[in-house]
């Protein structure tokens, strides 16, 4: 084909020719391009917090929660949807996080409680993936429908709860009331995540006076109980020991008892064994008695018995013969 560009000259211009084989090389360019896009869809690969799901022709087909390399059907006979299922994640409720600075959400954090009075309430909501072919088909953007249901449940509980409850001993409970709340819905809709834990990070009047006022009755609150635990320690300590004490009295009076039990016992043991020898030979007794009891209330007196029958008096130097034996003492008669 011959070209006339116009203008004075009638030379012809002739188009550039193509290479020989150009043709062929551009196919099998093509066809290398084709096998090698086909080898890479056909493997994916897994993280280890991650989790996949299969699609065949847009369907899901299956879950792989194995980490690593799969070998899967070409592009767009199947597809994958990773997800970071088993990282526990956290959403903010009342507020957002960023950078290191928090900024306040007030219409999410602010609610009426049950009499009437507004509260500030924010919290931290802890979940994770439970069921990925829910997550991913039975809502549309899951956190935002886990944000939207956190709130829903807060409103809930504080709407039915006083505000000097909720921002004092009601706490726990309220945390409580509102992470199985939030369960429920999660199981009525099937999302498919589940509630690691619901944790409030404050829950107080609105900046002012009332705020105030209600932290001088929790500050006063928690003196108490401080009071309370100290005088339980107290008690803790002393009461342990004052029974202890008690025993070890009872323990001595018991013992005490057990003593002049005995003794009165022994004296009595001994009357009789002596009352018994008493009326077996009177005399001979009573003189043993007698002569026992004066060694007893003198003894370190000589004591000499002689008998002081007869009309005469007798006489006999004991005393001067004692002396010349060296030896002293008391005389009776």
């Amino acid at each position: 084909m011959d070209v006339f560009p116009g203008g004075k000259t009638d030379r012809p211009v002739r188009p550039p020719q193509m290479p020989a084989g150009w043709g062929k090389k551009l196919a099998i360019g093509a066809a290398g391009a084709l096998v090698l896009g086909f080898g890479f869809s056909t493997f994916y690969t897994v993280q280890e917090q991650e989790q996949a799901a299969i699609l065949t022709f847009g369907q899901y087909t299956a879950t792989q929660e194995k980490p690593g390399l799969h070998f899967k059907l070409p592009y767009p006979i199947q597809q994958v949807k990773t997800v970071p299922a088993n990282l526990t994640q956290k959403i903010h409720i009342g507020y957002r996080e960023k950078d290191g600075q928090t900024t306040p959400m007030p219409e999410e954090a602010l609610m009426i409680t049950g009499d009437e009075n507004i509260v500030s309430a924010d919290a931290v909501v802890e979940w994770k993936v439970a069921d990925l072919r829910d997550y991913l088909f039975n809502i549309e953007d899951p956190e935002l429908f886990l944000r939207n249901a956190a709130v829903s449940a807060i409103r809930s509980v504080i709407g039915s709860t006083k505000l000097d409850y909720a921002i004092t001993d009601g706490k726990t409970i309220i945390q409580t009331e509102v992470k199985a709340k939030l369960e429920e819905l999660q199981t009525h809709y099937r999302t498919g995540i589940q509630i690691i834990d619901l944790k409030f990070q404050d829950i107080e009047p609105p900046e002012g006076q009332v705020q105030t006022a209600f932290k001088d009755v929790t500050n006063a609150r928690e003196e108490k109980n401080t009071k309370i635990n100290e005088a339980q320690k107290y008690v803790n300590d002393r009461l342990p020991k004052a029974r202890g004490e008690a025993q070890a009295l009872i323990e001595k009076a018991e013992g005490t008892k057990k003593s002049r039990i005995l003794n009165a016992q022994g004296d009595v043991a001994k009357f009789n064994a002596v009352y018994n020898e008493y009326v077996k030979s009177p005399g001979v007794t009573k003189s043993r008695l007698t002569l026992e009891t004066l060694e007893k209330i003198l003894p370190h007196s000589k004591v000499i018995v002689t008998d002081g029958s007869g009309d005469t008096v007798k006489y006999l130097p004991l005393n001067e013969l004692l002396t010349k034996s060296g030896t002293t003492g008391g005389t009776a008669k």
